[in-house]
């Protein structure tokens, strides 16, 4: 699918990349930067986020079609001529510099003056809350203090474009939310221009503008995050980003944009057409769990359908109720854990209840 047009100030066209000549890791990648804007590469292991990246930065060649940086071909610029900043996991700082000498070291290559130099590097060290840190090598530092100062050098000499390459995979939970936070707070400080290349969704719809979702060296969506969690285009980006549950059925009925479709599990459901076919196609129903409710009185829901309660998880702030249709299929529903959640017996009937707007009819391939 096309991403969305947006600007030209970095503009893929037509890129495609083969290791071999036959096979196509990257096909036909189409996609466009605004100025300023933190673009997410997202998708599985192997589906050609990294490669992209690697295109970008000219540690891979491109097979065919052309990188274009502020109106400028640089598919065949050498890599250190193409002014990009990188931040890597596994940080890739110098071990025998002290941190302000890995800060001072892009600035030194590019020859500025030692007054400039010495300037910002402490500004750049107060920026990232080390201002006192200077002297101190990496070793002395924590997963997280490192790699503020792998972002801050990435940063230091004013790069058109930073590249960043699973940041954050090398930390703990509690790290990985807080450099997120650091992340945000410094490219709304600075403005600078970001592609960003994770498998983790979260971090994903956490801190982009928009986000690429690949699968296979395609690019399935591109949108703002609540765009696609709200309205995926298709069954894979539904299921990718955040979780859903997918009933099988069949069309049964089609007006305009929404379908009325047979499920298999008993009883019929409307939903938003996303890619479904006509009357008589196989489909697959999407829902996620929060939209789902357990038999509430007093609210106008459009769909109703019968579920046998299999298991209860107690997760702390939230419940999930783990039902099952008549065809098998396993339906979760994430309750808020408050004095509203339901208490149920198990294998009890329940009717589970959700909006037409919440449904989205995919094709089931």
């Amino acid at each position: 699918m096309a991403a969305d047009r947006v600007d030209g100030y970095l503009r893929f066209r037509n890129v495609k990349k083969s290791y071999d000549q036959k096979t196509l890791v990257v096909k036909d990648f189409n996609l466009e930067l605004a100025k300023g804007e933190f673009l997410t590469l997202l998708g599985p292991s192997g589906s050609g986020k990294t490669t992209v990246l690697m295109m970008m930065a000219g540690f891979e060649s491109v097979t065919s079609g052309d990188i274009l940086l502020d109106g400028n071909p640089i598919t065949r610029t050498a890599p250190y001529k193409r002014n990009i900043g990188m931040v890597f996991q596994n940080y890739a700082l110098f071990p025998h510099m002290s941190i302000a000498e890995n800060l001072a070291y892009p600035l030194k290559v590019r020859k500025k003056s030692k007054a400039e130099i010495a300037e910002r590097v402490q500004r750049y060290l107060d920026l990232i809350e080390l201002g006192d840190f200077g002297n101190r090598t990496p070793g002395q530092l924590s997963g997280g203090q490192r790699q503020r100062v792998a972002l801050a050098r990435a940063l230091i000499f004013g790069p058109s474009l930073v590249l960043m390459d699973e940041p954050l995979g090398a930390l703990d939970k509690k790290l990985r939310e807080q450099m997120q936070l650091e992340i945000s707070r410094l490219h709304q400080k600075l403005g600078f221009t970001v592609i960003y290349v994770t498998h983790d969704q979260g971090e994903a719809l956490t801190m982009s503008d928009r986000i690429a979702v690949f699968d296979r060296g395609v690019v399935q969506q591109c949108a703002a995050p609540d765009v696609l969690y709200e309205q995926p285009a298709n069954a894979f980006v539904a299921d990718f980003i955040g979780e859903n549950n997918f009933l099988p059925g069949v069309v049964t009925r089609r007006e305009g944009d929404w379908v009325r479709v047979r499920i298999s599990g008993g009883g019929e459901i409307e939903a938003r057409c996303a890619d479904c076919g006509d009357v008589g196609s196989d489909c697959l129903i999407s829902v996620r769990p929060e939209k789902l409710f357990i038999e509430e009185a007093g609210h106008d829901y459009d769909n109703r359908f019968g579920a046998l309660l299999k298991t209860r998880l107690y997760v702390g702030d939230f419940i999930r109720y783990f039902f099952e249709l008549d065809d098998g299929t396993e339906v979760v529903v994430k309750v808020l854990n408050d004095h509203a959640a339901p208490e149920l017996s198990m294998s009890e009937k329940s009717l589970l209840l959700s909006r037409r707007r919440d449904c989205f009819a995919f094709a089931r391939k």
